[in-house]
């Protein structure tokens, strides 16, 4: 039998409502899991155990009386350290928050913690989640489970590394640029982007991406993240089935260079779709989006240093990374954020254009395997030098567009690696994106 560690959330209530196992025998399944594999990985920075045993207590208690709260009712979750839960250290991966311990749930979290989740962690991200990988001063760099020495990506690197070592089946995460999608597809698992609006945010920290950024889930089974989805869009009804699709398979983004073997298991994957029953058309490159490389430095670069501004805990200042982003907002004016909105409106009509015809986009998830954790990018892709944003290129777009997206497990290179596809969908096309991730699973 597999350890409870092991299991989907979907096995583990399935085991609940059996009387097979409690809430409290996970809990207590993966804390162990967790003491053994996060010295390696650094996935996690902060628990509170006797807390997290008394959610699983209760949450025992209400299924042996038959009144689970929800689907998720007694199921380990851990949540992004730029999300705050209540009595749980909330720093953003800068020193000048260490100390910051919040007295109230934001909002995506008091609504899994209303749902009986066992919110048992919180885990690593780079400074301010703006960062294609995972490293800060406080905790240090982050690895894969399967490859310790090299990057899971990020902003979500600390929570796709723990879910795919067995620190619980989903993680609560936020996407303001791909953090959910890319490390994801680093991890070889399903990460959920929503389209803007779908999941309500509110409580948290200062929303410097505004409503670009958007919080959902990273797990290893489609099925618990279809359900935790519905449930923090408020949504308990099941996915309806949707008719085939039509897709835009890009290979790769103007001409960008995408590493060769992630270009096989891309195409491999097309196939596969294809014989879901959804029209596939597969072309080599895409350029609609080309926009964003300009568009989106303004948006983060502007955030971080309105930030630095106007919150005096960060007065000791950022690492250099996001120092230099900071400089570089400080020096932008009102009209050069003005000119990065109307630049998205024009994205926007440039996308739909280019997307008529088609119900959605496929993409790989990741330009890149990973790299060492310690490096904030590869400098090379397929023998070509690459920029800080070279691995990323294929995500940021939809969230500029307020689009869902969804990362599928692709497979795994010759070396162990493993890598996803995206799909994109239209705006209001999450359930569609979901239908085919649970197809893809099945």
């Amino acid at each position: 039998m597999a350890e409870l560690w092991e299991l989907s959330a979907h096995d583990l209530v399935t085991g609940y409502a059996a009387g097979e196992f409690t809430p409290l025998d996970a809990l207590e399944s993966v804390l162990a899991r967790c003491d053994a594999v996060n010295p390696v990985i650094n996935a996690v920075i902060a628990r509170d155990d006797a807390r997290s045993r008394e959610m699983a207590r209760d949450s025992a208690a209400r299924w042996q009386a038959g009144a689970r709260l929800s689907a998720l009712d007694g199921v380990p979750i851990s949540v992004k350290d730029n999300l705050l839960v209540a009595g749980l250290p909330a720093t953003w991966g800068t020193p000048g928050l260490r100390d910051h311990v919040p007295t109230r749930d934001e909002c995506p979290v008091a609504r899994l913690r209303a749902g009986g989740a066992v919110l048992f962690a919180k885990t690593n991200v780079p400074e301010l989640t703006v960062q294609g990988y995972t490293d800060n001063r406080l905790f240090g760099a982050t690895g894969l489970p399967f490859a310790p020495d090299l990057t899971p990506g990020g902003s979500s690197g600390g929570a796709a590394a723990a879910v795919a070592a067995g620190i619980g089946p989903l993680a609560l995460c936020t996407d303001g640029g791909g953090s959910i999608r890319r490390p994801a597809a680093h991890a070889g698992l399903y990460g959920f982007k929503p389209g803007a609006g779908r999941v309500p945010r509110g409580e948290g920290f200062p929303a410097i991406l505004g409503a670009f950024e958007v919080v959902g889930p990273i797990g290893r089974d489609m099925r618990d993240i279809d359900t935790m989805s519905r449930w923090l869009a408020g949504s308990a009804d099941p996915v309806k089935e949707a008719g085939p699709a039509r897709v835009l398979h890009a290979r790769r983004f103007s001409g960008q260079p995408v590493d060769q073997e992630i270009q096989q298991l891309c195409d491999r994957a097309a196939d596969r779709v294809r014989a879901l029953g959804h029209e596939v058309v597969s072309v080599e490159s895409f350029d609609a989006t080309a926009a964003i490389d300009r568009i989106w430095p303004v948006i983060s670069c502007a955030g971080v240093a309105w930030l630095r501004q106007n919150d005096p805990r960060l007065a000791d200042g950022f690492g250099p990374a996001v120092t230099a982003m900071a400089d570089a907002g400080q020096g932008m004016s009102a009209t050069d954020y003005a000119g990065a909105l109307v630049g998205i409106e024009e994205l926007r009509l440039a996308y739909r254009e280019a997307m008529a015809g088609y119900d959605m986009l496929m993409t790989p998830a990741i330009a890149a395997l990973s790299w060492p954790k310690a490096q904030s990018h590869p400098e090379e892709i397929d023998g070509q030098p690459v920029g800080p944003r070279g691995h990323a290129v294929f995500t940021a777009f939809a969230n500029a567009l307020g689009l869902p997206g969804l990362t599928l497990p692709a497979g795994w290179s010759e070396a162990g690696l493993a890598c996803g596809i995206q799909l994109v969908g239209e705006p209001g096309a999450d359930e569609s994106l979901l239908q085919i991730g649970l197809q893809w699973a099945n």
